[in-house]
């Protein structure tokens, strides 16, 4: 699988995520909005409060790889346990992953299914 399937199917399916995997996905998004903020440790704290960033070992240890590692293995994941219930949206086209499983025009080749 590659990184933009992955993405896609964590983006659009991630209601499927587990609450270990759905706060370390959350942890993820908070650490890269906080990167270059002035008074980082103020909104550390306000972020660490409202359960945006965790300290829960099972958490963190989803995240010891790379992102993309995470992402990788959690789409791997959502796929096999749930592959039926996963449109991959592919032009009829070109065979390329449409942007959203809901798209009816191809981004790559401007192929339109309406």
């Amino acid at each position: 699988m590659d990184l933009e399937t992955a993405n896609y199917i964590v983006t659009y399916y991630r209601s499927m995520l587990s609450e270990k995997e759905d706060a370390a996905l959350r942890h993820l998004q908070s650490i890269e909005k906080l990167e270059g903020i002035e008074n980082r440790d103020k909104f550390e704290k306000a972020f660490r409060e409202s359960n945006w960033l965790s300290n829960d070992p099972n958490v963190l240890n989803l995240l010891n790889g790379s992102k993309n590692d995470f992402i990788l293995n959690t789409a791997k994941r959502i796929l096999k346990d749930n592959q039926e219930k996963v449109l991959l949206n592919n032009c009829p086209n070109c065979g390329k992953l449409a942007r959203t499983p809901q798209a009816k025009q191809c981004r790559f080749c401007g192929n339109d299914w309406h």
